[in-house]
């Protein structure tokens, strides 16, 4: 197997290659690291000292690819599945890219900002960067239910790079600022990718780490069992 994914099952950035990784149906082998143990985090910073999973490596041509967005593209390009997670219509190839963007930045990163927060040590936290980063996730709330109304994903019928990115940002927002009751079409977009098949294997994949979630009180009841 040519393809080895470094990850740790918990993690919102890993779940996006995860993700693609599933709807393309390519195998690889999966390294879980702890970047807290010096031993095991070499295995990412040996090739990438950066030091961010998941990373990518590709024994074939000994490639290393990092950056979730690049790995999904490489992916598409490489090893591509029965259907393209990123478009070959250029614009629609734009809006897949756009929206992926939007979910790292609008969604992932102000929920990574709380969530961290919540493991800093007392007099350490930042209650005013919390307070912007859920006022982030609630103005992306709003723009995505406008996006949604009348598809089926995030850019139209076909599952693209954008819902991958989209699924774990949204299930992790989810529990830290839920999202609010107007919001339908982001609440039935949701919805649909719990039940996708490959991000219901992801999901259940980090279920046994979901007690390192600092958010773990409050999680849902139906996302910590089969």
């Amino acid at each position: 197997m040519s393809l080895t994914l470094y990850l740790h099952p918990l993690a919102s950035f890993c779940h996006k290659v995860l993700i693609a990784l599933y709807e393309s149906e390519t195998p690889f082998t999966p390294v879980t690291v702890d970047l807290a143990d010096p031993n095991s985090a070499r295995q990412v910073t040996d090739r990438w000292p950066v030091g961010k999973i998941p990373l990518l490596h590709d024994s074939t041509g000994n490639r290393v690819i990092p950056e979730t967005t690049i790995q999904i593209e490489y992916l598409d390009q490489h090893y591509p599945g029965p259907n393209p997670l990123v478009p070959t219509d250029a614009e629609a190839a734009r809006e897949a890219r756009l929206w992926d963007r939007f979910f790292d930045n609008y969604v992932q990163i102000p929920m990574q900002k709380i969530v961290g927060d919540r493991i800093r040590p007392a007099g350490a936290t930042d209650p005013h960067g919390v307070a912007d980063a859920r006022h982030t996730l609630r103005t992306a709330y709003a723009m995505i239910d406008g996006q949604l109304a009348g598809r089926t994903w995030a850019t139209g019928d076909a599952f693209t790079l954008a819902d991958c990115s989209a699924a774990p940002a949204l299930f992790y927002a989810s529990i830290v600022e839920p999202f609010p009751a107007e919001h339908t079409f982001l609440a039935a977009y949701f919805e649909r990718l719990l039940i996708r098949p490959s991000v219901a294997r992801t999901l259940a994949e980090a279920r046994p780490f979901f007690a390192m979630f600092p958010y773990r009180e409050a999680m849902p009841q139906r996302f910590l069992a089969d």
